[in-house]
């Protein structure tokens, strides 16, 4: 069976791929794709259950089966961003 692997953010860095096609034997699940892909590929390993999976545009868990033919996306962790503030002239005396 043959599945395409998509990476994202520093994931994507890290495996120096955006995309894969990779072939797995049936029964194989979105987790121990992962893991098999940490271990080809160390600098993928660190993230550990903070991965996020998804199997043909939908979040699945890691326990999830793949089929032939599936997209299966890797996301790392993502933190909130927040809006740039310009520090005042009275913040920026303040003392910390």
């Amino acid at each position: 069976m043959k599945v395409r692997v998509l990476f994202f953010a520093v994931l994507r860095e890290r495996a120096k791929a955006a995309e894969l096609v990779v072939d797995i034997p049936p029964g194989t699940t979105a987790g121990s794709l992962w893991q098999r892909l940490c271990d080809e590929r160390p600098e993928l390993a660190g993230f550990g259950s903070r991965i996020a999976f998804a199997r043909n545009r939908e979040y699945v868990d890691s326990r999830t089966t793949l089929q032939d033919n599936d997209e299966v996306a890797f996301i790392p962790p993502v933190s909130g961003g927040s809006v740039a503030r310009t520090c005042s002239k009275s913040s920026q005396n303040r003392s910390t």
